[in-house]
């Protein structure tokens, strides 16, 4: 039983992962072609690397997070 939790943890990190790294690049890519658009003012690109500079920092922060939360587990099994 402990095995299938620690394989849902993992899947749900994952998922977290993918979706908070896909989240900015999608919506700096719209706001840059809305913009475009809009105004025609050229900024899709610096948005989009904008957006996956931000996706890395969320992705940053998220590993560190678990990674931390997971080693509290392992010293209290000690």
């Amino acid at each position: 039983m402990k095995h299938n939790k620690i394989i849902f943890n993992t899947l749900a990190l994952i998922s977290q992962l993918g979706i908070s790294i896909i989240v900015p690049i999608l919506l700096c890519t719209f706001a840059g072609v809305f913009l475009e658009e809009r105004y025609s003012i050229s900024i899709t690109v610096p948005l989009i690397i904008l957006g996956v500079l931000a996706g890395g920092r969320n992705a940053y922060y998220l590993l560190r997070q678990a990674n931390k939360d997971s080693g509290d587990k392992e010293d209290e099994e000690r």
